[in-house]
């Protein structure tokens, strides 16, 4: 601690980096032990020790002059020094055993003089490590100060993610790399009431400040509604009081007619995997759907199609042809070998099906599917859908906005992974057969993601295939412009999968046990303490770790401009109120007609 040689190190460091400002009498303790990541400092002074709090930064001199490490303190004990064997003496009068207090600290990263034409720049790297009795410095005051100011400028010139600010140093700004946020996709979790969507929308709307703009957020309670600044457009899936006269689109209305489905997709609506003869019913409506496709295109002269015609390939049909070919096939006869006719090789064997069928078709809540207006049925309309998901703001005809919240609140929450997904791949696969110079990237936020992305889909349901969709575009989205942003109150109800996909966490409070050590797993090893912090969050605050933040730590996120419809109801308050509203008689009416709208 008092070796003049390391002072005259320290000198040559003051001269070389200027962004901390450390006196001798600043230093906690000094370096005892370095193993790759990790520091032990041992502190002399019991009153410096106070110093030194857990999960708090602090800063290391390194075997490079004009560098400095930073580190995250995990721990802080008081050990015995316990003496060799043979020095062990039987003596009353041998005076107590001297204590040592210790400091554990992770190294994060790197504080180098100068990159480039840049001083005082931080970078998530560890190119040196500290030498034995290298000093350790505590971060505060004025130093914490310039350091956080140094975190927030950050080394790109690219424009940032602005989240909100750091807990430790409420003047600095935390900022996300938006490239490196989107790019390996990210995690947003958090309790109910623990500020999710607030962080979400906080998100949404720094998105909404850019020119080219480009997301899709699967609003599955309607919660984003209120989000209404230039840059968003609100769709909704159409529901019952959407399906009026065929030969209309409204406005704001999305329908996701049947033959989007490929050939999974039809077979998970119409067949139950249960039964015996589900094989064959499966071969059958693919066989059937194909040569409807087929119908479909010599009727508007299109044969050039038909060489490349596949089931899963995204050509209107009519759903009419398809079952009257199944009802066929269910009561064809046939010559039998002795003569007179004998029943078909399919006959009676899609008699469920076609109930199943018809109870579909007729029912109202799916008529954006079954019953979309007749627009859908053009074969160009399907551009026209794809230009309206992946347009940037710019690029909008109808300057509503680049970022597009679609409600699905409507959508029945049996058929709610289906259609999700269909969306999803719709996107992904459009952005996939897109030359890629001409790709503008686009993000998908899967609002409360547990409810169809669930961590044990059943394999003969269809959430098993959207369960499918989105972990190819977790693994894939990345090389084709696709981004990913999981949201979810329950982690572990969530696909491991899509969530080991996941480069980036922003954690709000968690009070399960099963969603805490989810994130713990998903932390790096050297910062798997910070998973201690989740149940003890703050409302507002997350715990941010990841590829797009230089500091992982707890930052407390901003207020959105607009904030959505997940504001937690005061019991107490409303309950103590003379009057209530009453609003029973609409909530029933919207019930019966399963709609929400006047």
């Amino acid at each position: 601690m008092e070796s003049s040689g390391l002072y005259e190190t320290y000198n040559l460091m003051e001269s070389v980096l200027t962004v901390f400002s450390f006196q001798k009498s600043d230093a906690l303790g000094s370096v005892i032990s370095v193993d790759t990541a990790t520091v032990t400092v041992r502190v002399e002074n019991k009153t410096i020790l106070k110093r030194f709090q857990v999960n708090r930064p602090v800063v290391l001199e390194s075997s490079s002059p004009t560098v400095y490490l930073i580190g995250v303190v995990t721990r802080i004990t008081r050990v015995a020094n316990v003496p060799e064997m043979e020095d062990l003496k039987d003596d009353s009068n041998e005076p107590p055993l001297p204590e040592s207090d210790l400091v554990r600290v992770t190294l994060i990263g790197s504080m180098f003089a100068r990159d480039g034409s840049k001083r005082n720049v931080f970078k998530r790297t560890l190119d040196t490590v500290p030498d034995i009795d290298s000093c350790c410095y505590s971060l505060n005051k004025e130093n914490l100060t310039a350091f956080m100011q140094a975190i927030s400028t950050g080394s790109s010139d690219t424009p940032k993610l602005n989240l909100g600010n750091y807990t430790i140093d409420e003047q600095a700004v935390a900022h996300l790399n938006g490239n490196k946020f989107f790019q390996r996709h990210a995690l947003i979790v958090g309790s109910t009431g623990s500020g999710k969507s607030w962080t979400t929308a906080r998100i949404l709307e720094q998105i909404q400040q850019l020119p080219q703009a480009n997301a899709i957020v699967f609003d599955v309670h309607g919660e984003y509604g209120p989000l209404n600044a230039k840059g968003f457009q609100h769709l909704k899936i159409a529901g019952p009081s959407d399906i009026e006269a065929k030969t209309s689109l409204k406005s704001g209305v999305l329908h996701l007619p049947y033959w989007l489905l490929g050939h999974e997709g039809i077979s998970s609506l119409l067949v139950d995997r249960k039964e015996t003869t589900a094989p064959n019913q499966i071969a059958q409506v693919s066989k059937a759907v194909r040569e409807a496709k087929e119908k479909y295109l010599g009727s508007i002269d299109e044969v050039d199609y038909v060489k490349y015609l596949t089931t899963d390939s995204p050509i209107p049909y009519r759903l009419a042809e398809v079952k009257e070919s199944l009802e066929i096939l269910n009561k064809e006869t046939v010559e039998g070998a002795r003569g007179g006719q004998v029943k078909g090789p399919y006959n009676g064997q899609f008699t469920r099906l076609l109930g199943r069928f018809d109870v579909k078709i007729e029912d109202r809540r799916l008529g954006f599917l079954f019953d979309p207006p007749d627009e859908t049925m053009a074969l160009g309309w399907l551009s026209s859908l794809v230009k309206q998901l992946l347009s940037g703001t710019n690029n909008q005809g109808n300057g509503t906005g680049g970022i597009k919240i679609v409600d699905f609140s409507e959508v029945p929450s049996a058929v709610l992974p289906l259609m999700v997904s269909l969306l999803a791949n719709v996107i992904f696969t459009a952005c996939q057969w897109m030359a890629i110079e001409k790709r503008h990237p686009v993000c998908l936020f899967c609002d409360e993601a547990h409810l169809y992305l669930p961590d044990r889909a059943n394999t003969d349901s269809s959430d098993s295939l959207s369960v499918k969709i989105f972990e190819r575009i977790a693994k894939e989205g990345r090389k084709f412009g696709v981004g990913l942003v999981v949201i979810s109150q329950r982690p572990s109800e969530v696909n491991r999968t899509i969530l080991s996909q996941c480069s980036n966490v922003v954690a709000m409070r968690l009070t399960n046990g099963d969603d805490q050590n989810v994130i713990k797993r998903l932390l790096p090893d050297n910062l798997g303490g910070f998973g201690e912090l989740l149940p003890i969050l703050d409302t507002g605050e997350a715990l941010v770790v990841g590829d797009a933040i230089l500091l992982p730590t707890r930052v407390r996120v901003a207020q959105p401009n607009c904030q959505p419809n997940s504001k937690t109801v005061n019991f107490w308050d409303e309950w103590a109120k003379q009057e209530a509203a009453d609003e029973i008689d609409q909530a029933v009416r919207a019930w019966r007609i399963q709609s929400q709208s006047p």
